[in-house]
């Protein structure tokens, strides 16, 4: 487990010859085995421990690598589970097939097989992560993908080199029950680098705490990643301020704050200076709860710390600082976060594309369906008639094929059966999205309609190669509000422009950044609002959009992008690799 600073320059694992070419004398191999396995953990307030899927603990190893190498990761299968693993914010140029969704590119990796991800990351700097795309597998099995300049020296950076050094902060939910989650189940607790800190009084651990060690006026690079499967968190260290210089590792413009926001998916690189008296002071997360009305079954409150601790600091065993954590509901905080960086313009860098090729308009949240044995109809309706959750987009609920990966069914020219090209670029009706007074807006056959979707189903949309492709995701009310962590795979995307209400009610348009906007893989759409996105398709593949938070996902908020091929042969879809797995 990775709890401390992480060395200045590129850990490599194995170095192999590369092209003599001068630009990629210092490109590499980095090559890690994960063996994920069933491991014995520690249950936190229960007594004895459970088994769990991991590799190597929770959370999992940390790949570093530099721009441009490439990365080699053998996954050998010891569990009792399917297993892929994705990547998350890769691009996977010319690798499609490595991108890891089970059932979109790849089947999964069964119980005692393995497989190799290769791939390369050129082009990207900063903050990513691995993490489990089966199941809610990724609850345990993740851990950090650091990517540095080439070289991995620190005076590369587009801002102060931290001469403290760097830390690694992963943010997580703890389950003490097995392996697959109830997605209506709520978190025992949250945790930081695996453990629930002090305030977790039930756990009396000794070593219940990640513990970071600072020396005083040195500035440090927090890398914090948000692993968790549904919840998005406040993060903020008493006596400390922030600049946060990278979201989802793309560089920003400076911005000082003393409270960060981030959601399911999403990682953001601050600066920290030591500046604060010699001490002990806590790290905290609390939870960000955007939904309204509150889930069902409430959630979990509670506020989980870690230990900023000054080295040579006097002891005395006074109490660590406490920061004041936002209220949970506190949207006002959150949106002044995810609105208040701009993109960071560097010569070379791609910028906001103008011309829009593909326009579309896609409705993001939840809605009903009746069970399969139902019969609405009935009189009186059965008990097994009870509706039950759905989530779409523009109306449509996603499922996941069962015996063929999407980009296998395109590549061996099968798609009819396994999934459609029509994802619609429009609701099917237009209404006021964010009133929850629905019965009053809609009545009849179109409230019934949009509550009650249909049949899921696999769609997708297809898009040429090297479109410009403008989203607009707007959230409903139609069965409560809440804010959707998006996460598209194989791209990055321009943030134009978010806000509340219906987009147009405030000339939204108007407000598009078109010069330095955030540049991000993952969109945390407002509550009861809207974000608009842009990005280039130009890599080929099937790639997924979803949300972030895994109960929603696992009920059918997704679609995929069908991004053709291009003019040239490395703009076309490679052949799969001989050891991808088969369903």
């Amino acid at each position: 487990m990775q709890l401390g600073s992480m060395p200045g320059s590129c850990w490599l694992i194995l170095v192999l010859a590369v092209s003599s070419a001068a630009a990629l004398a210092d490109a590499a191999t980095v090559e890690h085995t994960f063996n994920v396995a069933t491991v014995s953990w520690p249950r936190i307030c229960q007594p004895g421990n459970v088994s769990i899927p991991a590799v190597d603990g929770v959370p999992g190893p940390v790949i570093e690598a530099c721009e441009g190498d490439t990365v080699v990761v053998h996954i050998i299968n010891d569990s009792p589970y399917n297993v892929t693993v994705h990547w998350h914010g890769v691009f996977q140029r010319g690798t499609p097939w490595a991108d890891g969704p089970e059932m979109v590119t790849q089947c999964p990796i069964r119980p005692g097989q393995r497989y190799t991800y290769r791939f390369a990351v050129s082009g990207q700097e900063g903050t990513l992560w691995w993490h489990a795309h089966s199941s809610f597998l990724r609850a345990t099995v993740h851990g950090a993908l650091i990517i540095r300049p080439r070289g991995g020296a620190a005076a590369a950076y587009p801002f102060p080199a931290p001469d403290g050094g760097e830390k690694t902060v992963i943010l997580g939910e703890w389950w003490n029950n097995e392996t697959v989650i109830d997605s209506n189940a709520i978190a025992v607790a949250y945790t930081i680098n695996g453990k629930p800190g002090d305030l977790c009084a039930c756990d009396t651990t000794p070593d219940r705490s990640a513990r970071f060690e600072v020396t005083r006026n040195s500035t440090y690079l927090l890398r914090i990643i948000n692993a968790a499967l549904n919840t998005a968190f406040f993060f903020k260290v008493a006596g400390h301020t922030f600049t946060v210089v990278a979201a989802d590792a793309s560089y920003t413009d400076p911005y000082e704050t003393d409270v960060i926001v981030i959601a399911p998916g999403q990682t953001v690189d601050a600066l920290m200076s030591a500046g604060a008296a010699p001490g002990c002071y806590y790290m905290a997360i609390s939870p960000y709860q955007s939904a309204f009305p509150p889930p069902p079954g409430g959630f979990n409150g509670n506020v989980t710390t870690a230990l900023v601790e000054y080295s040579g600091a006097s002891g005395g065993g006074g109490q660590p600082a406490m920061p004041a954590v936002p209220e949970p509901t506190d949207t006002d905080t959150a949106n002044r976060f995810y609105t208040g960086m701009t993109g960071l313009l560097r010569p070379g860098r791609p910028t906001v594309p103008l011309a829009v090729d593909t326009r579309m308009f896609v409705t993001v949240g939840l809605g009903l369906r009746y069970p399969p044995s139902c019969d609405p109809t009935a009189a009186p309706p059965l008990p097994a008639c009870q509706p039950i959750p759905i989530a779409t987009m523009n109306n449509h609920s996603f499922v996941l094929p069962s015996t063929i990966s999407m980009l296998d069914a395109r590549y061996r020219d099968k798609a009819y059966g396994v999934y459609t090209s029509d994802f619609p670029v429009r609701p099917p009706v237009e209404f006021d999205y964010t009133n929850a007074t629905r019965e009053v807006l809609l009545g009849g056959a179109a409230a019934a309609a949009l509550l009650f979707p249909g049949k899921p189903a696999t769609r997708a949309r297809k898009v040429g190669y090297n479109a410009t492709v403008e989203m607009v995701l707007q959230n409903t009310a139609l069965v409560g509000r809440e804010s959707h962590p998006m996460h598209l795979h194989g791209f990055n995307f321009f943030v134009l422009a978010q806000g509340f209400g219906n987009y147009g009610d405030d000339d939204g348009e108007r407000r598009l950044n078109l010069r330095n906007p955030q540049v991000r893989n993952t969109i945390a759409v407002p509550t009861g609002g809207w974000a608009v996105i842009r990005f280039v398709a130009d890599n080929p593949g099937m790639w997924f959009m979803h949300c972030h938070i895994d109960s929603h996902m696992s009920i059918g908020l997704a679609m995929v992008f069908e991004v053709e091929d291009g003019p040239t042969p490395d703009t076309k879809l490679p052949a799969p690799p001989p050891d991808l797995p088969r369903c």
